[in-house]
């Protein structure tokens, strides 16, 4: 007996018997089911006052029996083709009557189903009697209107539910849904996506949904949709629900949108459960920034702390997905575990990959321990030489390699930094020499953009860089002010500064892109960081791009530096005198 999906509890022999029976049923090719079908689909479901449901592949065969609605029906693993339906098409019994219901419409779109018929049952003589059917299909992308997602045909009594050619209908739908497809291809160069951020009550939401599209087009995607999410708890499995992403599977459809992209960090079973509900590529704030670094790692350093943590991202999200990574010898590496075809030494993929993880994790570290040996070589050549230094900080892209290369007039190669209106243009550490008034030489260096809530394995991963910070004599703090936002960027930055223990450290705020701003705007920064942070920390309004306030920083770098030669050489003297106290 052919097996009865579902809801098939309580159920007398017979009635499985009956609805195995279902199974034998032929329809002709391309039509939505037949009147005897029909007549047995709404017996049944009158009998045991539940909806049933047969799912029909193209040739005309059911396939699929489930004691269930659309919405819970069984259905096998649907390979749909970019250009292509799922190949069936469900038709099944509501034994309260009416037509096709939310679900029913949900689950034709959500599953790209051929089609969707309902049959409204009605009792007559104790029996269920078929009464109308109702039939919807999808409609092709960028359709617009009431019911841009399927179109509702209407209803037909049961004895005429053969007369629709549901074969020439899907025939012409993908076609139409394959040159749409060809047109956008030939015109379409990056990957097109959708943005979620969700507000849960924070201040800056907006912001960070402004960040994350930024972020998205660093990474070479073309933003065609941005959300904002009110949700004050989330959803433990799709943090917004199921509706909410039936729409934006909905909106992905028509924009021909392939990639959702979350601000928040998405655990590894919440990645998977959304990409089974929306059939889209998953991507969270983590992983973008993970690929963002990818793509602009240059030096060795930062292509060993990139891969580097993204392995360490990649290693809790190693799950087995379907037999291929189920374990080899289940009775704990018995060969007499497991079954037929599964016997063997007991490792699974799954455990293999996560040792070759392990392994390569190991020899990243090592290397990463030999290259930060060389820059602590480095170093010391400088303190030995007694050279000031000046670490720039500030969020990415603030300009602080284009204040670098204004500072050292480095205007050409090899001596110019590598500038651009990109988050995380520049990964490696960059040092270069330049001169102050008062002072003399001094080294400069350029550090790794920060950002807020910066995700931990990339921390990990460029702390040794970091940490370089700490040997800096004076911080230069490189701040946008053009841009909406800058006070939280601002508290990110010094949150960082103070989680690595150099929030105390001698600090000189340099307000950038000072030519894209008003005079307001810039008085109001620097009142803020003077009741922030005090008179310790001067803020200076400059334009790396037009040489702007350059010589009223340099002057407030060099009463920095010697601010802080004094108070070591004052030290130095105090060290003096106790050790002559105790001689």
């Amino acid at each position: 007996m052919d097996k009865v999906l579902g809801n098939t509890s309580g159920l007398r022999p017979a009635q499985l018997k009956s609805l195995s029976n279902l199974y034998r049923r032929r329809i002709e090719p391309g039509r939505v089911g037949s009147p005897e079908l029909a007549r047995n689909l709404a017996e049944l479901a009158f009998d045991i006052r539940r909806e049933v449901s047969v799912l029909i592949d193209r040739r005309g065969r059911v396939i699929s029996v489930s004691v269930a609605d659309a919405k819970a029906a069984e259905l096998p693993e649907l390979r749909m083709g970019e250009n292509r339906l799922a190949g069936f098409h469900l038709l099944h019994a509501h034994p309260k009557g009416g037509g096709l219901s939310k679900g029913d419409l949900s689950t034709l779109f959500l599953k790209r189903l051929d089609a969707m018929s309902a049959i409204e049952v009605r009792a007559a003589n104790g029996e269920g009697q078929p009464g109308l059917v109702h039939t919807a299909h999808l409609t092709p992308p960028g359709t617009v209107g009431e019911e841009e997602d399927w179109r509702i045909l209407p209803p037909v009594p049961s004895f005429q539910i053969d007369e629709f050619d549901l074969g020439a209908q899907v025939s012409a739908l993908e076609e139409e849904i394959a040159r749409a497809a060809r047109t956008r291809q030939a015109t379409k160069d990056r990957e097109r996506a959708i943005l979620v951020q969700i507000d849960q009550g924070e201040f800056d939401a907006d912001e960070r949904l402004t960040e994350l599209a930024e972020l998205a087009r660093t990474a070479g995607a073309d933003v065609v949709h941005k959300e904002l999410v009110f949700r004050r708890n989330l959803k433990p499995g799709t943090l917004v629900g199921a509706g909410k992403l039936e729409e934006l599977t909905s909106r992905a459809y028509h924009l021909d949108a392939e990639l959702l992209i979350f601000g928040q960090e998405l655990g590894p079973a919440q990645a998977r459960e959304i990409e089974a509900a929306t059939g889209l590529k998953i991507v969270d704030r983590t992983q973008l920034i993970l690929d963002i670094f990818a793509l602009h790692a240059q030096g060795v350093e930062s292509r060993l702390q990139v891969e580097l943590a993204q392995l360490r991202y990649m290693k809790p999200r190693l799950l087995g997905a379907g037999a291929q990574l189920s374990r080899i010898g289940g009775g704990g590496g018995s060969a007499a575990g497991g079954a037929i075809g599964t016997r063997g030494p007991g490792e699974t993929k799954l455990e293999l990959d996560r040792r070759r993880i392990n392994d390569r994790l190991s020899f990243l570290e090592k290397q990463l321990e030999n290259v930060a040996m060389r820059r602590e070589e480095r170093r010391k050549q400088r303190s030995r030489n007694e050279v000031p230094v000046v670490s720039i900080v500030g969020y990415t892209n603030a300009g602080k390699s284009t204040l670098l290369n204004a500072f050292t007039h480095a205007t050409d190669e090899p001596r110019r930094v590598l500038a651009e209106n990109k988050l995380f243009a520049t990964l490696r550490p960059t040092s270069r020499q330049g001169f102050i008034e008062g002072i003399g030489p001094v080294v400069l260096t350029d550090t790794v953009g920060f950002i807020r809530d910066l995700p931990k394995d990339l921390t990990r991963a460029f702390r040794s860089t970091l940490e370089e910070i700490g040997d800096a004599d004076v911080l230069l703090h490189v701040l946008d002010a053009a841009s909406p936002g800058a006070d939280t960027r601002f508290d990110a930055v010094n949150r960082i500064l103070e989680d690595l223990g150099f929030r105390d450290m001698p600090t000189v705020v340099a307000l950038n892109k000072a030519d894209a701003t008003d005079e307001d705007t810039l008085r109001r920064e620097q009142g803020r960081i003077l009741d922030t942070v005090g008179e310790e920390t001067p803020s200076i309004p400059t334009s790396a791009l037009n040489n702007r306030g350059l010589t009223e920083l340099r002057e407030a770098l060099a009463d920095a530096i010697n601010r802080v030669q004094r108070e070591e050489l004052a030290a130095r003297e105090e060290v003096r005198e106790r050790a002559a106290e105790w001689q």
